[in-house]
């Protein structure tokens, strides 16, 4: 649990985040040494860090350039070593924040900078890692490594950057979190459906930037959409680890506390916004209009309809338009809504994406289009890596004419 900031504190001193991971390490380790004979100290976190702090001082007077390190650092290392225990160990916020932007920082590839945060924020392993992601620990080894060593090469500075920089790269770890949370919700590929610990992880980064940027209003926004996505966690699948669609899940199994976690942050973020809400908060206020809804009867689909339609003009993408005629289907009919699909077939970003095909079955099924459906779950069977959805989409191959809950929804991207 203590891992991150002390991870965060030590990297403001050293510059380096893979030495800031060792000196976290060997602190856990002294303690693991210390304490089962002196006893837990009163302020664990606090011991933890000043031993911490300790080692990066003398590692950094070791070195033959202590004199230039020491001029760079300036105030932020002290000539004695530091206190054993700090007045206010919650003073760490800012290098933890800090932390969040070097491991989400844009110079590293999108699966460096997953691994990455998971490694150092989430404190994951990386055997966990490879697990969560389905793939071999030592590619998983390997991305971690060069991820440290391309920012310590390219001289990454350990800040929250400012202005422009500061919205471009705010974007970055806002999508980085994202990304982990929906790998939980729906996995790519393998044999489980939903990866709970992943969007835990997810939700606990999110809540933690929002207490550190609270006049940030995207930041609030996503908090809010993985507060009101998590809350259906437990009755996204039965007992049998198969998916439960949308229109058949138990809705009194939905989280009230998270949904209500998700009103509050959804109201912060349309408190700073100045009246003009990003993507995650009209995505957000999406998985809103579910949350509200006791029946799927009662779901505001035109409501919704026109906040895909203002996430279109805010934020314009292939996935988007999908959603958007799946909200359209279900406010004014699929005949309405086949069109907008049909108008996405040509688009060369979707050409492998299971959910195109799965959609417009849904929409063909509805319009008594039976055999043209089925071809059309059975593509997107074939297009899928997660067992479990092409159990579910072979099944709709077979008997056609029931909602898919597909990306309009109880799909991450809706």
């Amino acid at each position: 649990m203590e891992s991150p900031r002390v991870i965060a504190g030590v990297a403001r001193i050293v510059r380096d985040v893979g030495i800031a991971e060792e000196l976290a390490q060997d602190a856990l380790v002294a303690a693991l040494e210390q304490w089962p004979g002196d006893g837990v100290p009163g302020n664990p976190g606090a011991w933890l860090m000043a031993t911490a702090r300790h080692r990066a001082v003398d590692l950094i007077r070791r070195r033959e350039n202590y004199a230039r390190k020491l001029a760079e650092i300036g105030r932020d290392l002290p000539a004695a070593a530091p206190p054993e225990e700090p007045a206010d160990p919650e003073d760490i916020d800012d290098d933890l924040l800090r932390l969040v932007f070097t491991a989400c920082h844009p110079v590293l590839s999108a699966e460096s900078r997953i691994a990455l945060t998971l490694r150092l924020l989430g404190g994951l392993t990386t055997a966990e890692i490879a697990r969560a992601f389905l793939v071999p620990e030592p590619t998983v080894a390997q991305r971690i490594v060069r991820a440290k060593r391309t920012l310590a090469k390219r001289d990454i500075a350990f800040e929250v950057p400012c202005g422009p920089d500061r919205e471009a790269r705010l974007g970055s770890v806002l999508d980085v979190i994202y990304l982990i949370f929906n790998e939980g919700y729906a996995a790519t590929a393998g044999g489980d459906w939903l990866r709970p610990a992943l969007c835990e992880d997810a939700l606990r980064l999110a809540r933690v930037l929002s207490g550190l940027m609270p006049k940030e209003p995207e930041v609030h926004g996503l908090t809010a959409l993985l507060e009101f996505q998590a809350s259906r966690t437990a009755s996204r699948t039965g007992p049998d680890g198969r998916p439960v669609l949308l229109e058949d899940q138990n809705r009194a199994r939905w989280n009230r506390l998270l949904i209500a976690r998700g009103v509050a942050a959804l109201a912060r973020a349309e408190a700073v916004s100045g009246g003009a809400p990003g993507p995650y908060a009209l995505q957000a206020a999406i998985a809103a209009c579910h949350a509200h809804a006791y029946s799927y009867e009662e779901t505001d689909w035109p409501r919704i309809a026109t906040l895909y339609g203002l996430l279109a003009a805010r934020a314009p993408s292939p996935v988007v338009e999908l959603n958007r005629a799946v909200a359209v289907s279900m406010a004014e009919g699929p005949a309405a809504a086949l069109p907008l699909v049909d108008a996405l077939t040509g688009v060369p970003a979707l050409r492998g994406y299971h959910l195109l095909p799965s959609v417009r079955g849904d929409l063909l099924a509805r319009l008594g289009r039976t055999e043209e459906a089925r071809a059309e779950f059975g593509r997107a069977a074939s297009l899928t890596r997660n067992e479990r959805e092409r159990e579910l989409l072979l099944r709709r191959a077979g008997t056609p004419g029931r909602d898919t809950g597909a990306p309009g929804g109880d799909h991450p991207s809706g």
